[in-house]
């Protein structure tokens, strides 16, 4: 429970610096002080980064895979499903990052709500090269672990198992926050 209360904090933290770091509008001298309180207090929380809820889940391949194996690499967990057209609409993107940083980074794209066979066919049909699970229904779903709002959910996990952000959306920040990261690695 407590980890959770942490990931949530850290996610509403985070959520806050994001909208007060939105737009490219002049900000006011007591506007920036605001800004710049959130972001020091999220940079305090974030110095105790909540690691990221470890999980077991089948791949695509039926075999098991956990999370905690990926340590050492920079890792994008995408929440996503066949059925939400912004997931598919931002996969191409995806792909270009994967080859971007192939072999410093590595993204589990963790299924939601479809079946085993729609969620197969989606990974084939769109040709996706990293790794897949599936997230069932009902027992096992790590959604609310990971207190996923919305699709797709992108999470920025640190070599050292760490959450560093997450997006909820298709939102091209996203990327940037993730080259910036991959260039201080």
């Amino acid at each position: 429970m407590k980890l959770q209360l942490s990931l949530t904090t850290a996610l509403m933290l985070t959520t806050a610096v994001a909208m007060a770091n939105c737009g490219n509008q002049k900000v006011q001298n007591n506007q920036a002080a605001t800004t710049d309180a959130i972001q020091q207090e999220a940079n305090d929380t974030l110095e105790d980064q909540p690691m990221a809820p470890d999980f077991e889940l089948t791949d695509i391949n039926g075999k098991q895979f956990r999370l905690s194996s990926l340590r050492g690499k920079i890792v994008v967990i995408d929440f996503w499903g066949s059925w939400c057209g912004w997931c598919v609409k931002g996969m191409p993107e995806m792909k270009k990052y994967y080859e971007k940083y192939k072999g410093k980074m590595e993204i589990v794209g963790v299924d939601c709500g479809d079946t085993k066979e729609q969620w197969k066919a989606a990974v084939d049909n769109l040709s996706l090269p990293w790794i897949h699970v599936y997230n069932p229904k009902g027992a096992g779903d790590i959604t609310q672990e990971y207190g996923i709002q919305g699709f797709p959910t992108k999470f920025i996990v640190g070599k050292d198992g760490k959450l560093i952000t997450f997006v909820i959306g298709e939102d091209p920040a996203f990327y940037t926050t993730l080259d910036e990261v991959m260039e201080k690695e």
